[in-house]
């Protein structure tokens, strides 16, 4: 396939820039949801194992931005994609549907939590309590970091305009530190995050409904056994000798990817129509 972007082409050890408008056979392309190097290497060990599955050559490709990221994979101009579940289901709405090929799973859940919290020693106990607070979210295009708790705030009679202040910190980090040091009253982060930190002095006030996690899909033009190949490669890949370090290569504490339909996305579905009837279309 032909890319008109800077790619990078792995092939066992070696990284090698590929310019403008090379030909590469299969391109992976991954959201920007971390700087564009790290991505680079996070995603290095899976192009390699996929190089080896099909006997061709991966070329992982890093998407400008979100909205980019779902033109591509919509018009078919990469041939499989890593996506988040909220660009998923946007992909899905504007596009119609692509061949699903696993999603990831973090310990033994393919579902994620996020939660909404405070510093332990806060008064606050509800979400009714944060009217009148200074909150954190990470950025608005965070599934935990902003979308899901932004519903669960409108649900509990907190809309933001109700708030004191709210503010955009970045990453999921930022917000448990702003907390902590008492920047904000409170703030939203998946529950990960909160897990790591809430030893610090944390406490959750909220927990969100199950979302599925990130989810790997396939261009609707690549042949049906090479689907088939990458699919049995992707579903197989824990039980390989590199198996743990290519999954916690792309995230850390991913355990396997597992099979995936598009009704597990039916959650996320609701909360996203739901905030559109606010005023929230990400």
């Amino acid at each position: 396939m032909t890319t008109t972007m800077q790619s990078v082409r792995f092939a066992g050890m070696g990284i090698v820039l590929l310019c403008a408008s090379v030909h590469a056979d299969l391109i992976l392309e991954v959201h920007p949801f971390k700087p564009p190097t790290q991505l680079v290497a996070a995603f290095a060990p899976l192009a390699d194992y996929l190089s080896g599955k099909l006997g061709q050559p991966v070329t992982v490709r890093i998407a400008k931005d979100y909205q980019t990221h779902i033109e591509a994979i919509g018009n078919d101009a990469v041939d499989l994609a890593y996506l988040g579940p909220v660009a998923y289901v946007k992909l899905r709405a504007a596009y119609g549907p692509r061949p699903l090929l696993a999603r990831q799973q973090i310990g033994n859940s393919p579902v994620f939590h996020g939660k909404i919290f405070v510093r332990q020693n806060s008064p606050l106990q509800t979400l009714a309590d944060l009217k009148g607070k200074r909150f954190a979210f990470t950025e608005p295009h965070s599934t935990m970091g902003y979308l899901v708790p932004r519903y669960q705030l409108w649900q509990a009679g907190i809309p933001v305009e109700r708030l004191a202040t709210y503010q955009f910190l970045g990453d999921h980090v930022n917000v448990a530190l702003g907390v902590l040091t008492g920047d904000y009253d409170a703030g939203a982060v998946k529950e990960d995050v909160f897990e790591l930190y809430k030893g610090r002095g944390l406490r959750a006030i909220a927990t969100s409904p199950p979302i599925s996690d990130h989810v790997f899909v396939a261009n609707r033009k690549l042949p049906d056994a090479q689907r088939c190949t990458l699919r049995a490669a992707l579903l197989q890949l824990h039980k390989d000798p590199k198996g743990a370090e290519i999954l916690t290569s792309i995230t850390p504490g991913v355990t396997a990817l597992v099979p995936v339909q598009d009704s597990d996305y039916d959650t996320l579905r609701t909360v996203l129509k739901k905030l559109k009837t606010i005023g929230v279309d990400d």
